[in-house]
This record gives C-alpha cells, structure tokens and sequence, in this order.
C-alpha cells in the first residue's frame, strides 16, 4: 500500500514534507493520541480537593483507552477524541484515617460537552462509608469535569496551530498555463474516450480499467447495506453524505469530492454504478461494479472499475482502498 499521502493528493492525506496544504483543500489530519494520553495523565494526577472531612485526591490513572486526532477540510478544522478512563483516589480523613476509592469517566469524546460527561466515584468495597466519599462526588468531580474541559481547551489551541497553511495561491506567483506532455497511455488503457461519457466541452481523456478484491468479517448483507445506506455511509466517511440506495439513486459522499448513481443493485449480491471525482471532467463517469460472495463467516467483494481517467488511476485504486475497504473495517470492525 502507498504511503499516507501518495497518489492523489484530493483524497484525504497527510502534509508533505514542505508543509503545503494545496488550497487547504484536502484533510491534513494529524495524531495525537500519544500527547493526549500523558496530558490527561498530567492533569488528572494534579486532581486535589479538601474540605471539613478532610483531603483527597487523584494517585494513579488505572485505565485510560482511546484515541484522539485532528483534521483539517478544506481549511475548516474538525477534533475527534473518545477517551474512558479510570483512576484512583487516595482519601484522609480529618481524624487521620485513609481511605481509597476509584473515579470512572466512559464518555470524553467531542460529542460530549464537559457538563454532560458521566462520572461516577465510589469506594474501596473494604472501606467503611466515610464523609469523604461525598467531598469527592461533589467537588472531586467538579474538579475532573474541569481539567477534562482543560485537555479539550488545550487540545484545540495547541494543536490547531500549523493545521490551516498558506495555500497555493498565496506561497507562488501564478504562472500561466503551460502545454502538458501528450505520454503514452499503458496498454490496458483505451485511447478515445470512456463508454460512460457524453460528448460535451470537457470530453473524457484516455481511461484504464483495475479490479480489487477484498475479504470482510461480515455477511454479504451487512456489507451490502454498508455501501447503500446513507446513516451507515456518514458513519464510515466520518462526514454528512447524500445516498438514495435504490436503482437510479443519486449519492454525494466526502463533501461531494464523490458522486454518482446506483445503476443496478442486486440485494445482498451486487451494486453497479457511475461514479466520479469531483475534478474529473464534467461528463466523465466510472463504471464500478461490486459482487458480494459469502463465504461462511466471511464476505469477499471482487470490485471491477472501468472508465477511469488513465491519471487518475493510481489514486482512484488507492481512494477506494483506503476510504472505503479500510475505513468500513476501521468503523465496524468487519
């Protein structure tokens, strides 16, 4: 497989090593799991409260799973994290005695604000109830709702800077169009025109033709509602889209950077359609074809294009890899 941002570079991809984001078109998305995790660490462990029943705070953090990045589309900056965590909290009590208990969040994540995050705090089984079980479920968790609240803050001030770059325009001076090379197409390529284009201003440059095939831990019609259900689709691409899973049906998906038609389909079995990218020509369509075979507990998907712009090929391939076969695993777990 290429390399994160190989290929076309209109397909979601990293920045290059000279930092450009051509037009800040494209998602420039960056990881940051890694800082997330020790700066929840850090602000979690400085967690201390006291009151008349004495003083508590944060020891350890036992658990914390989840991921954290950001992305940048066409210069709009987009956060996701989902975070739970468990930590521990070490009580003494006025009269001396020490007490132990855990506090549990299971719901940081950008669709939460920080009032509506579930935290519960309780008591080590084999402590008797103590006075200090009250301080930490109500200041002690007022003080975690306030430095989770101060992860997200710092997470979208620190880290933002560098995502939104100069775009082309401004870093050069335009040029005028220049005459492009006539190269010769692959042999497998057609030299006149896709079957699917119309004749119009903007006809259709030499095309090629790949097929693919993929295995998923699934059943066929599962995988197959996956491609024609809008909800299941905006779930997959991480953004809204537009899909009428019926024969003639129109689809928008990834900020209509891909749109088509449903040609055929075949429940469970088989999709056709005409798709294209958004900078294609105007009347340029592939023909995509997905035959769906289970296979026990597995589906295998044989996906046959045609009609794609012999430039185009290496990053259609790796579009349909990468945004649609890796991403429906990533989400669902097939």
């Amino acid at each position: 497989m290429a390399k994160w941002g190989e290929g076309d570079p209109r397909w979601i991809v990293e920045q290059r090593a000279d930092a450009t984001n051509v037009n800040n078109w494209h998602w420039t998305e960056r990881d940051v799991s890694g800082w997330s995790s020790e700066r929840l660490r850090q602000l979690l462990l400085a967690v201390c409260v006291e009151g008349p029943e004495g003083a508590s705070q944060l020891t350890d953090v036992d658990k914390l799973e989840g991921e954290a990045s950001i992305n940048n589309r066409k210069g709009k900056l987009f956060f996701f994290y989902e975070w739970t965590l468990t930590a521990s909290w070490l009580g003494t009590a006025s009269s001396g005695v020490k007490y132990r208990g855990t506090v549990h969040v299971s719901n940081l994540s950008d669709e939460n604000d920080a009032d509506d995050l579930d935290i519960s705090v309780s008591l080590c089984k084999d402590h008797p109830d103590t006075p200090l079980l009250g301080l930490m479920r109500t200041r002690g968790v007022q003080e975690v709702r306030r430095v989770l609240a101060q992860y997200v803050q710092q997470l979208k001030s620190e880290f933002s800077q560098g995502m939104i770059l100069p775009s082309n325009q401004q870093q050069k001076t335009p040029q005028p169009p220049t005459q492009k090379k006539t190269s010769t197409p692959a042999p497998r390529c057609s030299s006149g025109p896709a079957p699917m284009c119309s004749s119009g201003p903007a006809p259709c440059p030499a095309t090629c033709s790949f097929t693919l095939k993929e295995t998923f831990q699934t059943s066929a019609a599962e995988l197959y509602t996956t491609f024609i259900s809008q909800e299941l689709v905006q779930v997959f691409t991480r953004c809204a889209a537009v899909v009428d899973g019926r024969r003639g049906g129109r689809f928008q998906m990834l900020d209509g950077s891909v749109s088509g038609e449903f040609s055929q389909l075949v429940p469970d079995r088989s999709i056709q359609m005409r798709w294209r990218f958004r900078t294609w020509p105007s009347d340029c369509f592939a023909a995509v074809t997905l035959e769906l075979q289970q296979r026990g507990d597995e589906t295998e998907l044989r996906m046959a294009c045609s009609g794609v712009p012999a430039a185009e090929e290496d990053a259609t391939r790796e579009g349909w890899r990468r945004f649609y076969f890796q991403a429906i695993r990533q989400t669902f777990g097939y």
